[in-house]
């Protein structure tokens, strides 16, 4: 497959594909030995990644880059907005958390954060062969064009090459994508080289003729019909992954409350893809009941989702949980509601002030506008637990909490420090490292302490590359490679 030295991929919608093709491209090219990375200017999430660099980018480039073969950078996605209300986010600006603004105001930021975006770019594209660009939502949104820097705004100003992709199983996709064309200037349409019609899920003989048809049409090909491809495994961007079906022959049921600012939520991939774990992520309305394992996820906003947890009865289910015997576990945000208070004087993550914590652990937290963002490295040690165990992960959090009095250590770094807690009981723990799961033996280590006394040791690490292979091939095996290379040499003759 002939590589370019930078293409991008936009959608029709959101969730049409785009992080998924680019990792596929991704790694297409990688096996074929070039120097590639991701980029995404702007992104919107709640899940992100630390990078090598000590910076902050979205989970699906950090994905992106496990395709490369190469480190995450706070350069691959320059701008990342996480939203901390229904008209706010944090803005991280090249890996760094810049302030608080509302979307009106990011709006007017716009030109400031183009500068930042272009400079990251430049710099990747000094050190790679290629870059494979993803754009965010979608093109044509007209309201959002003035001053765009997520998508035809920025391939305008690095010259690059588009390729649009479209969501078949959501039905109506060549008025997807024909419609998407009718919207975009002139300049725009002609930057658009062809298109990647997503998840087709039948005979492609019954596609045929639309294939014609939107050529035609358009006159531009359609470089891919990617199958629909079962049971596919990569990290989500943002969207809450669907549950699956409840398992009643396996041994270990955990629950996960589904906060209103929930963030890195991909902290439960290996439970929730675990042979032995019946895992359900539990929305409004819904019930904790039945457990084994409760864990209380991270949360962009911990004051404003306790208030939430309160306000579903899910503190009463916990009181209830615990005194049949059940273990309960916080991570980052969730860690925070287990203590005493959460104080955040400054308005952090919103309205200054303070809100009681449900009053598990002996422990405070106070938010600051400093953020922690570190990979880590220690030993983990369960209550219970003959002897600690490897475990990595990472923090991202405005945090810092402290005991109020002697408590007992989750973890220890490799550099001495404790993180995280465990009550005098044994049956509550919580720490701010995300990713803890993600190791065997670390996970085998949660599960027995949950009470799965014969639990398997998954390979998620190993998982998640079998995945990306699994994805390339099939994108490769349907790609037209002789439609590709006359979009590519047409665009650059133009």
């Amino acid at each position: 497959m002939k590589n370019p030295t930078c293409i991008m991929v936009q959608g029709t919608t959101s969730d049409a594909g785009k992080t998924t093709l680019v990792a596929a491209l991704c790694r297409i090219f990688y096996r074929q030995g070039v120097r590639v990375a991701p980029f995404k200017p702007q992104n919107m999430a709640l899940n992100s990644a630390v990078t090598v660099d000590g910076g902050e980018i979205g989970r699906g480039q950090a994905v992106q880059a496990r395709a490369c073969g190469v480190a995450p950078h706070s350069d691959m996605n320059p701008v990342l907005l996480k939203p901390n209300s229904d008209t706010g986010a944090q803005v991280i600006l090249q890996g760094q958390a810049l302030t608080n603004m509302e979307a009106a105001g990011f709006h007017d930021y716009k030109q400031v954060a183009m500068q930042a975006v272009l400079a990251s770019f430049r710099r990747l594209q000094s050190q790679y062969q290629t870059l494979v660009v993803e754009g965010a939502g979608s093109p044509a949104e007209i309201n959002l064009r003035a001053g765009d820097i997520a998508n035809m705004g920025f391939a305008e100003a690095v010259d690059c090459p588009v390729i649009l992709v479209a969501d078949i199983d959501r039905g109506g996709v060549f008025a997807h994508l024909v419609g998407t064309l009718e919207l975009l200037s002139e300049t725009e349409r002609a930057r658009v080289i062809g298109f990647v019609i997503n998840r087709f899920r039948g005979d492609i003989g019954l596609l045929q003729s639309g294939l014609d048809w939107l050529e035609a049409r358009t006159g531009k090909p359609v470089l891919a019909v990617v199958p629909f491809i079962q049971g596919l495994h990569t990290e989500a961007e943002d969207a809450l992954t669907a549950n699956t079906a409840a398992q009643s022959d396996r041994a270990l049921k955990v629950k996960v409350p589904v906060f209103s600012r929930i963030s890195n939520h991909t902290d439960f991939d290996p439970l929730r893809l675990h042979p032995q774990v019946d895992f359900e992520f539990v929305g409004p309305g819904g019930s904790l009941a039945g457990a084994d394992l409760i864990i209380l996820p991270g949360t962009k906003n911990t004051r404003a989702d306790l208030d939430f947890l309160r306000a579903q009865g899910w503190d009463t289910a916990l009181q209830t949980h615990l005194r049949y015997g059940g273990k309960l576990m916080g991570i980052c945000g969730g860690m925070q509601m287990l203590g005493e208070q959460v104080d955040d004087p400054i308005g952090v993550e919103g309205a200054p002030g303070s809100t009681r914590g449900l009053a598990y652990l002996p422990i405070t937290t106070r938010m600051g506008q400093v953020k922690t963002l570190t990979n880590c490295q220690g030993q983990l040690r369960l209550p219970g637990q003959a002897q600690p165990v490897p475990v990595t992960g990472y923090e991202i959090h405005a945090g810092v909490t402290e005991p109020l009095q002697a408590c007992d250590g989750l973890i220890v770094g490799e550099d001495g420090v404790v993180d995280g807690f465990r009550s005098a009981d044994g049956n509550i723990v919580g720490c701010y490292w995300h990713g803890v799961f993600n190791q065997p033996d670390a996970l085998v280590a949660v599960l027995n302490w949950a009470g799965l006394t014969d639990s398997v040791a998954a390979d998620y690490e190993a998982l998640l590359e079998a995945e990306l292979d699994r994805l390339a091939s099939c994108v490769a095996q349907h790609w037209q490679e002789h439609k590709w290379n006359d979009a590519l040499q047409a665009f650059m003759a133009r």
